[in-house]
């Protein structure tokens, strides 16, 4: 395995370094991952770097799934509607706060508002 020494100032890197690009663009080929593990351990060096392959989808997108992003698209348009009226925002903050601590309750407030989505664009 090849070790990566960092330039001064740089401690670590992770994520996508180079992605490949669209059909038509100009781009590499591979995608070179880089990612940075953080955890107690007597080992420093906690980076590495991958590259994988371009990968071309085999089957068609099915219907299941343009329903899914369908789905997605309506609810993340209500919750960033929702999260801009002032009209219902104090009232939402209030009932947030309320229930952030129960133990089935939204953690963080984008997760109250996609729970508000769930039951107002779907019904449940």
């Amino acid at each position: 395995m090849a070790k990566v020494e960092w330039s001064a100032g740089i401690d670590s890197v992770s994520g996508a370094l180079s992605k490949p690009g669209k059909n038509g663009q100009h781009s590499c080929a591979k995608m070179l991952l880089g990612t940075h593990r953080v955890a107690e351990t007597t080992n420093t060096n906690c980076n590495r770097m991958y590259i994988r392959k371009k990968v071309m989808r085999s089957t068609p997108v099915s219907d299941h799934e343009i329903e899914i992003r369908t789905l997605f698209t309506e609810r993340m348009e209500w919750v960033n509607a929702r999260a801009k009226n002032l009209s219902t925002l104090s009232q939402d903050q209030v009932n947030y706060l309320a229930q952030k601590d129960d133990p089935k309750g939204a953690k963080t407030w984008k997760k109250y508002l996609w729970k508000l989505a769930k039951a107002a664009v779907t019904g449940e």
